[in-house]
């Protein structure tokens, strides 16, 4: 007999042959209609018993969030709603669920809070909202995947325990085997290292950028896709303290050639959402329709969800230097009245997400990539420009969002790069192996990192990155 999903069903045409369907239950009306969801599909398939003869204590067992298999055949539905339902001939109780713990739970009927879902992480994969975003998130999952094989990169696992600091910033975890309560000192009074597992001190990666520019340098082009950890106590609505990277590298492209792949890569991905989250995309945007209605006007969308995914893929991103960036920003009717937290007075400024967003959402009311940061407020490893003051940086700038990806030229220059880690006083024994590469055969090579769950996010128009991932890492939680 077979055993079909109801993403399948939905797409078949009534038969005689008896089928079998297993899901949990989300609504019993009347002893005689069943909504079952089995996760593969937003929509639920209807379920129709005839309880007159079946078995009472199985009819009690129904309750919201059992897990049951039906029998039956598949008939066109005289309902609104579905075109297809099960005549159900046999339940069987899979696993039963008190329907006055139910109650206590967010799988009860009552509308909850997206706060009170990330209590009972462990079941809020069971409601629309959550379901249909991690439908998503999967699909882009494997879109990263198909847009780097298709272009002739080479996936790449880059380490989670490191010894480097790629980002320079130091908010790091350390990892570390020693007795916490009694570690060994060393002569001066400091932990000693030495005794650790890896025999100096360790971290989880803040990025795979460094290990990936060396294979880039061999493969040619590289893409690593994989956890990160930032021990930034960042309590906001656009971080975490774990989430995951996508971080390109390509030998021989220089910066403008990097922001063609961060466009193009992109636009490919959130298409490839469009063409096949359908359902789920619709489900997202009639509810943040449905959330925006409490809103003020102004604070409301200029664009429906899908509409604006649409719109990403139909323009051209525009692309501003920082310089013309800060003109624009200081010379702007929020600046100038003083309604930005972080006022823009001068060249060199550290934009911040307000800034982002007035940029992309006000001014130019596209994407926008900026390049050309002042050197002194971006990391050590991005190429000097001829002027001595900015680097080949770029950023890619989205509605709703502010930065989504960070990029940039690498320096290739080992003298330069020398340098510019002595003046920041990064440790060149550290780092020699970095070093080492700008020796044999150094290049020009660029790349970027984009946070993956501000991609889903994006696409996804939820307003904190906590509900776009499985179970969310961040100040004072790390439950589940």
């Amino acid at each position: 007999m077979q055993q079909l999903t109801i993403l399948e069903l939905l797409q078949t045409k009534p038969s005689p042959i008896e089928i079998n369907l297993s899901g949990w239950v989300r609504a019993f009306r009347s002893n005689r209609f069943i909504a079952l969801n089995d996760g593969s599909t937003i929509k639920n398939m209807q379920c129709v018993v005839d309880f007159e003869n079946l078995d009472e204590a199985i009819l009690k067992k129904i309750t919201v969030g059992a897990a049951l298999k039906v029998t039956g055949i598949l008939v066109e539905s005289k309902g609104h709603g579905q075109t297809v339902e099960i005549q159900v001939s046999k339940v069987d109780i899979l696993g039963e669920a008190d329907p006055e713990e139910v109650k206590l739970t967010i799988l009860s009927p009552k509308r909850h809070s997206l706060e009170k879902l990330r209590e009972q992480a462990h079941l809020r994969i069971r409601t629309n909202t959550f379901s249909a975003i991690m439908r998503v998130r999967s699909k882009l999952s494997f879109a990263v995947h198909e847009y780097f094989q298709k272009n002739g990169f080479n996936y790449m696992h880059t380490p989670i325990i490191t010894g480097s600091d790629a980002e320079g910033a130091g908010e790091m975890f350390r990892v570390s085997a020693l007795d916490p309560k009694n570690p060994p000192l060393d002569e001066n009074g400091n932990i000693d290292y030495k005794q650790d597992f890896f025999e100096k001190e360790t971290n989880l990666t803040v990025s795979g950028q460094l290990e990936g520019e060396t294979y880039a340098m061999g493969l040619g082009k590289i893409y690593t896709f994989g956890p990160t950890f930032r021990a930034e106590n960042s309590n906001t609505s656009r971080h975490l303290a774990e989430f995951w990277m996508i971080e390109p590298e390509v030998a021989f492209l220089d910066l403008d050639g990097n922001m063609d792949l961060a466009e193009d890569f992109i636009k490919y991905v959130v298409d490839y959402a469009l063409k096949n989250c359908k359902d789920d995309l619709e489900f997202l945007e009639n509810r943040l329709l449905q959330e925006e209605k409490s809103k003020p006007q102004v604070e409301r969308s200029d664009m429906a969800l899908r509409e604006k995914l649409t719109f990403i893929g139909e323009n051209t991103f525009k692309r501003v230097s920082y310089t013309e960036a800060i003109d624009i920003l200081r010379n702007c009717k929020p600046n100038k009245k003083k309604k930005f937290k972080y006022l823009i007075n001068e060249w060199g400024a550290d934009l911040q997400s307000e800034h982002e967003r007035f940029l992309v959402e006000k001014h130019f009311k596209c994407p926008v990539i900026l390049f050309d940061y002042p050197a002194n407020i971006k990391a050590f490893y991005m190429r000097l420009n001829d002027d001595g003051k900015t680097v080949r940086a770029m950023d890619v700038l989205f509605p709703g969002i502010g930065e989504i990806v960070g990029g940039a030229q690498r320096e290739e220059r080992y003298d330069v790069l020398l340098q510019k880690m002595r003046d920041l006083e990064i440790d060149e024994e550290e780092l020699w192996w970095y070093l080492d590469l700008r020796k044999f055969g150094t290049a020009v090579h660029s790349g970027f990192g984009l946070g993956f769950e501000r991609l889903v996010q994006f696409v996804t128009g939820m307003g904190n990155i906590r509900d776009v991932i499985p179970y969310p890492r961040y100040p004072g939680s790390a439950s589940f």
